[in-house]
């Protein structure tokens, strides 16, 4: 199926290796849609339907994968990329951001312009196999450009 293009809100801590909250929107009325609902033999209505669920991706590496996040309101990822960004604004040395059961973000400050993280993604399922996934060292105005723009985006 050809790549399509998606829009929506999307925190990416890291560079290469990273970890990322987003809610993938698809537009119907997108011409790649059109064309990849047509490769996949459903309606561009039926392919956008599947996006809009909040969902966890991640890379370490070269190795990267995700899974959804079924239930998750747009409170949950606005509250978490506050606590993160008001955790960055105070300088804290190390701290923690509990994203809930599916990710919980460790923080360390490098020096004064840069931080490290260490996030620890469960993914759903009988019996999760817990992963770290280690991101930084990473520029603090960045980070907290790329926060305000997601809680914008959220807005």
């Amino acid at each position: 199926m050809s790549p399509v293009a998606m829009g929506g809100p999307a925190l990416f801590l890291g560079e290469s290796d990273y970890v990322a909250l987003v809610r993938p929107e698809i537009d119907p009325a997108d011409p790649e849609v059109w064309q990849a609902a047509a490769q996949a033999g459903v309606t561009p209505e039926e392919l956008a339907a599947t996006s809009g669920t909040w969902a966890v991706l991640w890379e370490q590496d070269g190795e990267g994968d995700g899974f959804e996040l079924p239930g998750v309101r747009d409170a949950e990822p606005a509250f978490f990329a506050e606590t993160l960004r008001a955790e960055l604004a105070a300088g804290s040395e190390k701290f923690t951001v509990d994203g809930g059961s599916a990710l919980r973000l460790e923080g360390a400050r490098e020096d004064a312009g840069t931080w490290s993280f260490t996030a620890y993604i469960t993914p759903p399922g009988d019996e999760p196999t817990p992963l770290a996934v280690v991101t930084g060292p990473l520029p603090a105005a960045g980070l907290l450009a790329d926060l305000d723009a997601f809680l914008e985006n959220l807005a």
